[in-house]
């Protein structure tokens, strides 16, 4: 490693990484990347996002599968940005979502942090898994495991 290492992300940078975009990009910036090992993601949560509408009108909350990709994205964008991955066409594909607990809504007006470490994966690994936790203001919203496959094309190795 360098002393140059990239340690945020902010929106141009995850766009040029993930295919995603509006209404199913959950993540705002990355922060604290580690590379190949963790970063802390940030989601600003607005009432004017789709899924408000339905889930639950009058009541907004946002759907916990929502906060379990915001996560997932999250880790792809510290995946891609310590692989140098920014535009190859990089897809990240979840394989398992295990130990799933809810625990705090999160409503418009949030900012959710996205915390994700590797446990298992290193640089060219098709197969991941990490630990997420998703917090509002400190307070514990969301954790899980997930596993994933990182598609990387051949031409980004």
């Amino acid at each position: 490693m360098t002393a140059d290492v990239q340690t945020t992300a902010d929106i141009d940078l995850i766009q040029r990484i993930l295919p995603h975009r509006y209404p199913f990009l959950l993540v705002d910036r990355v922060r604290d990347i580690v590379p190949f090992q963790s970063a802390v993601g940030l989601k600003n949560v607005t009432v004017n996002e789709p899924h408000f509408q339905g889930h639950f009108p009058g009541v907004p909350i946002m759907p916990g599968v929502t906060i379990i990709e915001a996560m997932a994205q999250t880790a792809a964008v510290m995946v891609g940005v310590s692989a140098d991955l920014a535009d190859k066409n990089f897809l990240v594909y979840f394989m398992g979502i295990d130990a799933c607990k809810f625990r705090r809504k999160v409503v418009p007006g949030d900012v959710l942090e996205l915390h994700v470490e590797a446990t298992r994966g290193k640089a060219g690994a098709k197969v991941w898994k990490f630990a997420g936790r998703a917090t509002v203001e400190g307070e514990l919203a969301c954790e899980c495991a997930f596993t994933a496959m990182m598609d990387i094309p051949s031409e980004a190795s």
